[in-house]
């Protein structure tokens, strides 16, 4: 093992930078592999590009005619581009996405063959889906799934292949992926929002939710990590010291990107443009060898599906430059991990962004409306949220010093606490001319357009108002955005639903005008909600204590976490919204329980076959070569050795007691696992795994890492965190 760790150190330090020649501008190659409006247009009927624009624009259904002819066109377009297989591209709830190939080419008689791809095979298919996680919503007969196209996100060419993003469905139609329940949170969020705004413009038709992600990850080469079995296994590291120099200089944000990294960036985004991926940003992130990618924002839909493709391209274009990304949220210890911001934002068919503050009184209380209950929805389901972005490597994550606590908890700046306040004293019912003048004039009339520099100062904050939009900051770089963004957009819309409702009923029956309602509703609003908003340091007891006082949740286990999914609130909500059914919830919440039941499971026997395997035997060989130095010392020296041989003496004994403390939590460890297994109860035997298997991590890793600093550097058989972080 030493041996694979040097030549692994050996070849990662001889890589020398792929070249990379960009002959195109970005905008040139930008959607050049997608059926996208610009393509539809090219080789679409007028008829069927009309019908593909109804559906995507406005939901229709595209019938059978219109179906053949896209299928027919996309197949043209596909095959001059040297494509030779199509697939339903969809995302089940793995985490990962799935595609089953199947070939254009067709026999027909007299030995002749065709490229065939018809309306039926376009719209859906029937993948052998058996062995997918279903929370018992199939029985084994009954398991076929089906895909469904969903047209709003277009189909693209990856490799030799055209994809069709879809939606996968279960045999009795319940939802089996992340897409179908985003899908219908968008509905909701756009019926809910399209209301309210008519309060302000009646010519808003649609109300699109946005998302913008942050992709952390790192970059590791590949000899090196596949040294690692913790790494090639779970994706993170189990063991390992951490270094004397790590991030504690800040020497690597922001710093000058390495040139074998800068030639993977240059390379992934090429393909990113050549998918429709719009990524603009990159950089250095905190720690030595993360580094973050961020697109143009996007209607959150073609968002989530962007970044689910886009951590596929990753993991290939790594490998062409002999990299391995890492998207764990916590890989090394002592280090920061990888988060996945999710900027959340509403905008209108006519060209407003809801949650920017505009030039006139009346854009800024359209603001304040969709503020303030975008606030209302996160105090109300702030336990649902945390769900949300709940995993076993996120768990890592919370509540380290770079990321936000699992309280979840919004920051909104100085500034616009300061107009809540304002607010906050609206006399109740009708307004006197004074106060109406007041709250418009120097109340909600003087919000700065720009609150940029005002509101983005509080990392410790879960949930961050950033200038024109909110900013997830929980999510983990691991997830798929499309859970997180079901939530938010569900519980935004039931709060919109529930302010109209409000709203509606004090113009109606307490005979005030459009805006003395509003206010009104917003000002109670403001006061119901002041437990979610916090301006100070998330990290620590104190905020612990104060959050409890506030009666907000802190679960800190995903465990925990989770039960807040098949709350009969959470249920009825999104039920209510027609989001999810019960059962389509029930059955996440399950998916999700044993999944943290097996990521747990397999970290443990990783680090039971690592400790035993890997690091006891190293640690043996080299107490057995100071015992044959003292042996030495002994006939040199004879009675007087031990003066000579204090530091080897105290060496053997040292290692002897970690090599025995190793080997009983080992067995702890093992036989509580045993005791986790037994149990049939899913939810019991999660939370055994989280709490009498789990803790034995560090127990173990402790005295791993002390023989780390103890045993001779050439005989180590794990590559270091020095040479992981360092080596580039």
């Amino acid at each position: 093992m030493a041996k694979l760790r040097f030549k692994a150190i050996a070849l990662a330090q001889s890589r020398k930078p792929i070249t990379i020649k960009e002959k195109f501008k970005r905008s040139e190659l930008f959607g050049k592999n997608v059926f996208n409006e610009n393509t539809m247009r090219q080789y679409l009927t007028k008829e069927a590009f009309k019908g593909v624009m109804s559906a995507i624009e406005h939901g229709k259904k595209i019938d059978r005619k219109i179906a053949d002819q896209v299928s027919s066109s996309m197949k043209e377009w596909a095959l001059s581009k040297g494509v030779t297989h199509y697939t339903h591209w969809f995302q089940p709830l793995t985490g990962a996405t799935a595609e089953k190939h199947d070939a254009f080419f067709e026999t027909i008689e007299n030995g002749m063959a065709i490229e065939k791809f018809g309306g039926s095979q376009l719209v859906q298919q029937e993948p052998d889906a058996s062995s997918f996680p279903n929370g018992g919503i199939r029985n084994t007969f009954e398991a076929r799934g089906y895909t469904a196209w969903d047209p709003t996100s277009p189909a693209f060419i990856y490799g030799t292949t055209l994809c069709i993003p879809t939606i996968f469905v279960a045999y009795t139609g319940e939802a089996l992926d992340y897409k179908t329940p985003l899908l219908r949170a968008l509905q909701a969020i756009d019926s809910a929002a399209t209301d309210v705004c008519k309060y302000f413009d009646k010519n808003v038709k649609k109300v699109t939710s946005s998302l913008g992600w942050e992709q952390e990850y790192f970059l590791i080469d590949k000899a090196l990590a596949s040294s690692r079995p913790d790494i090639t296994l779970t994706g993170r590291t189990l063991l390992g010291h951490s270094p004397a120099k790590g991030q504690q200089l800040d020497d690597h944000y922001f710093g000058s990107i390495p040139s074998r990294a800068l030639n993977f960036m240059r390379d992934l985004e090429t393909e990113c443009m050549l998918l429709g991926i719009p990524a603009k940003t990159r950089h250095n992130e905190v720690a030595p060898n993360q580094f973050e990618l961020a697109p143009i924002y996007e209607e959150a839909n073609l968002a989530v599906d962007h970044n689910s493709l886009l951590m596929d391209v990753m993991g290939r274009v790594a490998s062409r430059h002999d990299f391995k990304v890492l998207f764990h949220e916590k890989p090394f210890a002592g280090v920061n991990g990888s988060g996945k911001h999710n900027n959340w934002s509403l905008s209108t068919d006519t060209g407003v962004n809801l949650l920017a503050p505009g030039k006139t009184p009346m854009s800024n209380l359209q603001f304040l409306t969709f503020f303030i209950n975008t606030i209302k929805a996160v105090n109300n389901h702030e336990a649902l949220l945390r769900a949300a972005i709940a995993s076993a490597s996120n768990d890592h994550r919370l509540g380290a010093n770079e990321a936000p606590p699992a309280i979840i908890s919004v920051f909104i700046g100085a500034q616009l606490t300061q107009v809540l306040e304002e607010l906050e004293g609206v006399t109740q019912g009708k307004l006197s001319p004074e106060e109406k003048t007041d709250l418009k004039l120097n109340v909600v009339g003087k919000i700065p357009d720009v609150l940029l520099d005002n509101t983005d100062r509080n990392r410790t904050s879960a949930f961050a108002f950033t200038g024109n939009k909110f900013e997830f900051r929980a999510v983990g770089s691991m997830a798929n955005c499309a859970n997180p963004m079901t939530v938010l957009n569900t519980i935004v819309a039931k709060q919109l639903k529930d302010f109209k409702e409000e709203v509606d009923a004090l113009i109606d029956k307490k005979d005030l005008k459009k805006d003395e309602a509003i206010f009104n509703v917003l000002r109670e609003y403001i006061k119901s909600s002041r437990n979610i908003l916090f301006e100070g340091n998330g990290y620590g007891e104190a905020w612990e204590k104060e959050a409890k006082k506030r009666g907000l949740s802190n679960n800190k286990t995903t465990p925990e976490a989770l039960k807040a999914r098949i709350s009969k609130k959470s249920i009825e909500l999104f039920e209510e919204m027609n989001v999810m059914s019960k059962v389509e919830t029930e059955a996440r919440y399950e998916i999700e329980i044993e999944e943290y039941t097996l990521r747990i499971q397999i970290e443990s026997r990783v680090l039971g076959d690592i400790a035993g395997n890997h690091i006891v035997p190293t640690a043996v060989r080299y107490q057995n070569m100071l015992i044959e130095n003292v042996k030495g010392l002994k006939e040199i020296f004879g009675n007087n050795f031990e003066e000579h041989a204090t530091q080897q003496i105290q060496l053997i004994k040292g290692i002897s007691g970690h090599i025995e403390a190793i080997h009983s939590k080992v067995e702890e460890m093992i036989n509580a696992r045993k005791k986790a297994n037994n149990t049939t109860n899913a939810v019991k035997k999660a939370e055994l795994y989280c709490k009498e298997v789990k803790p034995f991590f560090e127990e173990i890793r402790y005295h791993c890492d002390k023989l780390e600093l103890m045993v001779d550097d050439e005989i180590w058989p794990l590559t270091k965190y020095r040479e992981l972080l360092f080596t580039r």
